[in-house]
């Protein structure tokens, strides 16, 4: 298995939330020994965390840009006349 800090820096969200899948599909399907189990949960806690770092990030940009659009919009109505 790979180390979350290399999955974070080498999986994209849709390859990660895809292989989380994947893994959730083998765990409820059942038929693995528990050492197996073990180990796809591991994986799927180290996957869940890559996507929450993806999401994380996209919501900071999103916000960065909202607040930026709302700052410009705000200094577009200072210049705009009054009468």
């Amino acid at each position: 298995m790979a180390a979350a800090g290399a999955d974070q820096d080498t999986l994209g969200y849709e390859q990660a939330r895809d292989e989380l899948v994947e893994v959730v599909r083998r765990l409820e399907a059942g038929g693995s020994t528990l050492e197996e189990s073990l180990a796809l949960w591991e994986r799927g806690e180290e996957l869940a965390r890559v996507c929450r770092r993806w999401l994380e990030g996209a919501r900071a940009r999103l916000d960065a840009a909202l607040a930026e659009e709302g700052d410009g919009a705000a200094a577009g109505d200072e210049d705009e006349p009054g009468e």
